[in-house]
């Protein structure tokens, strides 16, 4: 497999993945510190002290090489303003597998952001990283991120009822994966 591989900035014709900077904090505070956007998230809504070290942690985190390894990229229109971040995070290496994810404010929602990000990051995962899986762990009360999941053409792999206690209450995870073969033989691709 064709690791390490150094941050680079992916684009499309709408849209640009690069590194957070400092100057995304606002933005990055305003969408991580909003209940609805953390409703189906890991986490609680930020204080603003905790998204300027998950900047930090982010913006340090350049390189894919070892298992855990990931990259968390600002997804950017193509004059440069902020539409949201992207996640992606190596698994296995024996396995060539990785975990992929988004986050999009409500400004951003419904415009197919997520999605073309998603397969930007698809297509170097499956083409330059030489990987075999990549999948999608998420909240299914989150319809709209299935609905990107069902667009990039990935299958549904499991409803694990009851899965953890979150936020004070017991809830389900849905699992997402594509693999490599199913990418290439996609008919269409899901860029808009």
């Amino acid at each position: 497999m064709p690791l390490p591989w150094d941050f680079q900035p992916l684009a499309s014709d709408r849209i640009r993945l690069d590194l957070l900077r400092d100057d995304d904090l606002d933005d990055l505070y305003a969408m991580q510190s909003d209940p609805d956007v953390c409703r189906y998230l890991l986490y609680e809504a930020r204080t603003r002290e905790q998204v300027t070290e998950v900047l930090a942690r982010d913006r340090a985190a350049t390189r894919l090489a070892e298992r855990g390894d990931f990259v968390q990229p600002a997804i950017r229109d193509v004059d440069g303003r902020f539409l949201g971040t992207m996640y992606f995070e190596l698994h296995s290496i024996d396995d060539r597998t990785a975990e992929i994810g988004w986050i999009l404010p409500p400004a951003s929602r419904g415009r197919g952001y997520a999605g073309e990000a998603a397969a930007l990051l698809l297509e170097l995962a499956f083409g330059e990283l030489g990987l075999h899986r990549v999948f999608a762990e998420l909240d299914p009360r989150n319809g709209a991120s299935v609905r990107v999941c069902e667009r990039l053409g990935m299958r549904h792999e499991g409803h694990f009822i009851e899965h953890m206690w979150l936020k004070g209450e017991w809830t389900d995870t849905g699992h997402y994966a594509i693999l490599e073969r199913e990418w290439c033989a996609r008919p269409v691709s899901p860029r808009r």
